[in-house]
């Protein structure tokens, strides 16, 4: 699903990878969860009338696919094709993932650029002819330091990402001088704090990079599922050298100057921190090596825990999203793993606890809200918005409720990436509106038939509409569907405009909501949810 968002001619972008992920099965949660994270920033710096462009793809090099296929049968372009088309693609439309491009790294627009920019490196120096030999995890597609490495039962040396044993793999291959770049990147650190995220993934880099680097061998010559090195076709590019070039061959590195200048570089890339040292160290050294801009920021998230272990389809816990959004909606979906969990910080999912933040907070605070202030508008005032008297303290402590929120919910969802923080922030706002007309009861209020009384519950149930027109604003990038179904519950589009186009950081100015706008009761936003179905 492609989106568009506010041009504004020659600015810079604001640019968002994921991972592009590697294609060797069907997407799970923790890929689900990466790139709702992106297309929530996304959509977020729409609303503020950003230009924007957000990337995702697929990675679909390396001997990891090539044997995934090989044990499938197909060719590994055969094997990709299918995977990208039946699965990755169709769950992104599943989940309302507004990207703007989908890169693959099987496309020509890919493959020649890396080319090109390898054959550049090569031309300056920077990469030589060497040969290694070293633990070798194909789930990584990365050499492992002897020292990351942890033992089974039997002594057995295991990758600590995947739990499988290593294969010791020697070959002849061509080296990036990355060994050179140590001290440039110490000295980018330092002049930029917020490079890497969180806190302690930044320590993480520091400390790997303060024990002084190897060269990177980026070519491999023991199988040929690759980009061709130019100069040696005996050998292919390796997988993450090829890979991480996709942030710029997909906007232009090479083959739109013009389009590269208004993206490039990416202001933040979103990575599980299983691949943090490829983003935050090899990513740049290269970009240095060939004159490039380094990328704004590099936010690690953590992983998906499921019984203690992480969210993978080696170790069998894979669950797919399809999963959860058949029984709690894709909107719920989305905001579930934002709000449970820090962006950053590993976090562990169970259906017992999706099941009570969506009662409670969802079904119960906001979805019953919403459903209680249409209701009292249709009885009271033939679903007529009324136009509201003089505001009380009451009403003054919600407006300024409302401002705390649109500045926390900005600051940290769009600047901080502290998506549960923002999410938070909205529904303590929402929690109050509950409290306002808890402690306002216009049931009552609606016995007194008098002019005062008709002003008072007007300006009652205007002063709940209008704060629900702010959080369906606030929440359009979370939850676009809820919130596109309660904008036309409270007969904003008329008169406002589109959804989408409300600028989240305005959301606060107080009385957009015209008097007069129908407001209708429509369906329940968040549904009771029957018992999930057993196996």
């Amino acid at each position: 699903m492609a989106a568009t968002g506010s041009e504004k001619q020659g600015a810079k972008a604001y640019y968002v990878t994921t991972p592009i992920y590697y294609v060797n099965d069907a997407p799970h949660l923790g890929h689900a969860y990466t790139t709702v994270a992106g297309d929530v920033l996304t959509r977020w710096h729409r609303q503020r009338g950003e230009k924007v462009w957000y990337l995702t793809g697929t990675d679909e090099h390396g001997q990891k696919i090539m044997r995934t296929a090989e044990a499938n049968d197909v060719t590994p372009q055969a094997w990709c094709d299918k995977l990208v088309e039946e699965a990755w693609k169709p769950l992104w439309e599943h989940l309302e993932i507004a990207n703007d491009d989908f890169i693959r790294t099987t496309e020509k627009r890919h493959t020649d650029r890396v080319k090109e920019f390898v054959q550049d490196l090569y031309d300056k120096g920077e990469i030589y002819k060497g040969g290694y030999e070293g633990p070798y995890c194909v789930g990584c597609e990365e050499y492992k330091l002897p020292g990351d490495l942890i033992e089974d039962e039997q002594g057995v040396k295991l990758c600590p990402v995947h739990k499988k044993p290593v294969e010791i793999l020697k070959e002849e291959n061509y080296f990036f001088k990355l060994s050179e770049y140590g001290p440039k990147l110490l000295e980018f650190y330092e002049a930029n704090p917020d490079f890497i995220q969180p806190e302690s993934a930044r320590n993480e880099v520091l400390n790997f990079v303060r024990q002084g680097l190897q060269d990177l061998s980026i070519s491999r010559s023991t199988f040929d599922w690759g980009i061709p090195i130019p100069w040696d076709d005996k050998h292919v590019i390796y997988v993450w050298v090829d890979a991480l070039l996709n942030y710029a061959t997909a906007v232009g590195y090479g083959a739109n100057q013009e389009k590269f200048d208004e993206t490039f570089p990416a202001n933040v890339h979103l990575v599980g921190k299983d691949i943090l040292r490829f983003h935050a160290v090899i990513w740049p050294a290269m970009l240095m090596a060939q004159g490039l801009p380094v990328p704004g920021k590099v936010a690690a998230n953590g992983w998906l825990m499921v019984g203690g272990e992480k969210m993978s389809k080696s170790n069998l816990t894979g669950i797919k999203p399809q999963d959860l959004t058949s029984h709690f909606g894709v909107d719920a979906y989305r905001w579930y793993f934002l709000r449970a969990i820090a962006f950053g910080s590993d976090g562990s999912f169970s259906w017992e606890d999706f099941t009570a933040r969506y009662t409670s907070e969802l079904a119960n605070d906001y979805g019953n809200l919403a459903s209680r202030v249409a209701a009292m508008v249709g009885k009271y005032f033939d679903g007529a918005l009324p136009a509201p008297a003089a505001d009380g303290d009451a009403e003054k402590a919600i407006h300024d409720g409302l401002a705390t929120a649109v500045a926390e919910a900005d600051r940290k969802i769009g600047e901080e990436l502290d998506f549960q923080g923002g999410i938070l922030a909205i529904f303590d706002f929402v929690k109050q509106v509950n409290g306002y007309i808890t402690e306002q009861e216009p049931w009552k209020v609606a016995k007194d038939t008098s002019d005062e009384g008709r002003a008072r519950l007007a300006t009652i149930l205007y002063t709940a509409a209008e704060s629900l027109r702010a959080v369906a604003v606030l929440l359009n990038p979370v939850m676009p569907d809820t919130s596109a179904k309660l904008w036309a519950s409270l007969g904003a589009e008329p008169s406002l405009g589109a959804l989408a186009a409300q600028p989240v950081q305005s959301a606060a100015t107080w009385g957009r909501l015209p008097a007069g706008a129908t407001v209708t009761k429509g369906a329940v936003l968040f549904p009771r949810l029957e018992d999930p179905k057993k196996d």
